[in-house]
C-alpha cells in the first residue's frame, strides 16, 4: 500500500515538474521568421477589388482578380 502511494506522489510530482518547464528547448526553438516584404497592389478590372501584382491574373496591361473576371472582360 505504501508503495502505491509513493508511486503516486512521484506521478504527481514529476507532472508538476513537466508542466513547469519551457516547452521548446534551445535546439528545437524555431528561427524568426524575416518581414514580408510590401507588394504591389493592383485593382481589378472588373470589380475593383485589390490584389498583389503577384496573385493578379493579367491580360494585357489589365489586372484580374479571379479568371471568372478575366474571361467575362475579355468576352
Amino acid at each position: 500500500m505504501k508503495y502505491l502511494v509513493l508511486l503516486i506522489v512521484l506521478a504527481v510530482a514529476v507532472g508538476i515538474w513537466r508542466s513547469r518547464r519551457p516547452t521548446t528547448s534551445g535546439a528545437t526553438r524555431a528561427a524568426p521568421r524575416a518581414p514580408l516584404l510590401p507588394q504591389d497592389m493592383v485593382a481589378c478590372e472588373h470589380c475593383g477589388v485589390h490584389v498583389p501584382r503577384a496573385e493578379a491574373l493579367m491580360l494585357g496591361n489589365h489586372a484580374y482578380c479571379s479568371a471568372e473576371h478575366r474571361r467575362q472582360h475579355s468576352a
